[in-house]
């Protein structure tokens, strides 16, 4: 028998708000991806609660899917991590934004939750959209371009002057590592495809090496610090670049302690910490036309799925993140 305050909490949920959400219940491929209803959810102390515009797909979407992520992933979970969109509700002990704000950024430390009508984000993880970037450019910018920043300013330590080499120059984080670069003062050497090689001159590469007809290490000596945005055996080649006490930085994968050793350098990997600090100076360099964009499919969010196939090369991929509009 159900009492009266079990049927007043019922209809309490049912009277909840509902949304479509892409869920995943069990990792593997796409297809374990389900678009449902699910109840809209209420800011905590710190939180907003953002109506989604536009949500970025990016190859840690991939990996949490799958199962594969580098941190603990309950289920079900709703996938996503990149957004632009309003605040709607405020949580407790937020105090920098407001009601109405357009906002950019990652939903929260896990990367998880923005493949939906509505996201909880944590206000320290979100920052005031850039005024000239529409919702669909500004959900593609968080994830790739805070990597860029962190790997030449808080890993490397570069300074103006210096020299870095960024494999995968052509790449989503590559292109915004190559302007940062540039912007800073740096000598910047890129390495891309011969037919990347005018895209990565247009965003201030000083030379280009194309890596399918040349090999960077007989091209490049003693330079400060290298980001390996590649990882493989474009990592392991890497190390013979470096001057000593030189940097290898590297968003893919840890490189071997024992060669960083014996060439007498550093070597790490990371992971992106985003933060408002970081999307509001990045959000200040795009209103300032020193920072372009550069969206490549744009999907309703109804085709995550879809997006998804694309991440596995199970479908075309245009150059450029993948986005998803609401």
């Amino acid at each position: 028998m159900t009492s009266s305050s079990d049927r007043h909490q019922a209809d309490a949920v049912e009277a909840q708000p509902g949304m479509m959400a892409w869920r995943v219940h069990e990792f593997g491929p796409p297809d374990v991806m389900r678009f449902e209803k699910v109840l809209r959810p209420n800011p905590g102390p710190g939180e907003v609660l953002v109506k989604v515009a536009a949500a970025g797909v990016g190859p840690w979407d991939g990996w949490i899917r799958a199962g594969n992520s580098a941190l603990p992933q309950p289920l079900p979970l709703t996938l996503g991590s990149d957004l632009s969109g309003k605040i709607v509700a405020v949580g407790p002990e937020v105090s920098n934004l407001k009601l109405g704000d357009e906002v950019y950024g990652v939903t929260n430390p896990r990367f998880i939750g923005a493949y939906a009508e509505y996201a909880l984000a944590s206000a320290a993880m979100v920052a005031r959209k850039p005024s000239t970037l529409t919702h669909v450019e500004a959900a593609s910018v968080p994830v790739i371009a805070v990597t860029a920043w962190q790997a030449l300013f808080n890993e490397s330590k570069l300074q103006a002057g210096q020299t870095v080499l960024i494999h995968g120059a052509a790449g989503n984080v590559g292109a915004y590592a190559v302007q940062l670069a540039h912007g800073a003062g740096l000598r910047t050497i890129a390495t891309a495809a011969a037919e990347d090689i005018v895209f990565v001159r247009d965003r201030g590469a000083h030379s280009i090496i194309d890596y399918k007809t040349q090999r960077f290490e007989d091209e490049v000596r003693n330079v400060d610090a290298v980001i390996d945005l590649v990882g493989g055996e474009t990592q392991q080649r890497s190390f013979q670049v470096l001057r000593p006490g030189g940097k290898l930085i590297s968003a893919v994968s840890s490189p071997d302690q024992d060669v960083a050793e014996s060439h007498r350098v550093e070597a790490r990997f990371f992971l992106v910490k985003v933060t408002d600090e970081h999307l509001a100076r990045i959000g200040r360099l795009i209103d300032e036309g020193k920072l372009k964009t550069r969206v490549g499919a744009v999907l309703p969010l109804a085709d995550a799925r879809e997006a998804h196939l694309m991440l596995e090369h199970l479908a075309p991929q245009p150059k450029g993140k993948i986005v998803l509009t609401i």
